[in-house]
């Protein structure tokens, strides 16, 4: 019994730490959108990112088995995410604005609720998706009182965030079954191997189309964008697949799912911490309902 307990103390502290560090990861992409644009920071992203786990590989920190056949086995996750979640948010970012596209991902828990009842069978109780629907209601109202505009937002945008919200959804629900069957670092590292090949082939291809190659490199040249790039490669792509692969080992997907709307929380509180941004009424009341949303969300009742 209290190895269960310390088992599940763990897997939340892991759930929420992935929440903080992509809460903090949206001040990295700002600093890195000074020096790059964003197919250039995906690509030097999961460079980094490949780099890093790579040499943890080859000074045998890590322990990684897989084999051609196992990385076919894993390539429907890691084509779900990063590759597909990451392109049609970045392009669907291209026609609508980034307050808009935030209150379609909000929807990734309600997509993940829907695919895991049907495709995992599992069993949530009303209280729960209630809960799942605070917690999604919680961004929406925060994003909605910031100021939303639809009709700055183009059809095409609006489909392919939507799409890039499916993604993660999907995701979440194929990682809880690839999860029983591979080690989370063989699957963090066949996803981040993806990610690296994904997205520099987009990159050069674009720089090439425009003529102007020497893009590619010239933001590495910048401390800046070494650091903001260093902290979205390594924490924000290694180390946030690796913490989400193992949470979902654990927990239902549509458990797991509500922690990604923490991350709204977390940059909120770095927004006023670190920025100095303000903090209004609708924050703390969005805020609310978002923690209320994750705790019901993860609550369990016992049977009498």
């Amino acid at each position: 019994m209290r190895t269960i307990n310390k088992d599940l103390k763990k897997t939340y502290l892991f759930a929420v730490i992935y929440a903080i560090i992509m809460g903090l990861s949206f001040l990295f992409v700002k600093i890195a959108l000074n020096y790059s644009n964003p197919l250039n920071i995906l690509a030097h992203r999961f460079t980094f990112a490949f780099v890093f786990i790579f040499i943890l590989k080859i000074f045998k920190v890590i322990n990684i088995n897989v084999s051609r056949k196992d990385i076919l086995k894993i390539l429907p996750l890691s084509i779900l995410y990063p590759a597909l979640f990451f392109t049609f948010q970045t392009f669907g970012l291209v026609y609508m604005p980034s307050s808009e596209a935030g209150i379609i991902l909000a929807t990734v828990p309600v997509f993940t609720l829907i695919f895991a009842t049907i495709f995992l069978k599992e069993k949530t109780t009303i209280f729960q998706k209630v809960s799942v629907f605070i917690s999604v209601l919680g961004v929406i109202y925060i994003m909605y009182n910031k100021g939303i505009d639809f009709k700055s937002a183009n059809f095409i945008g609006i489909v392919l965030i939507t799409l890039s919200a499916i993604s993660l959804a999907s995701y979440n629900v194929v990682a809880r079954v690839k999860t029983r069957e591979f080690k989370t670092i063989d699957l963090t590292y066949v996803m981040t191997f993806v990610g690296f090949i994904t997205f520099n082939i987009l990159s050069i291809v674009d720089s090439i189309n425009k003529g102007n190659i020497s893009s590619y490199f010239n933001p590495l040249s910048n401390i800046n964008f070494i650091i903001a790039i260093l902290y979205l490669g390594v924490l924000s792509s290694v180390i946030t697949s690796f913490l989400s692969n193992y949470v979902l080992s654990k927990l239902d997907a549509s458990k797991m799912s509500v922690f990604a709307n923490l991350g709204t929380v977390i940059t909120i509180l770095a927004g006023v911490l670190i920025l100095k941004e303000e903090l209004f009424y609708y924050h703390i009341i969005g805020i609310i309902m978002i923690v209320v949303g994750i705790i019901g969300t993860n609550l369990k009742f016992k049977k009498k």
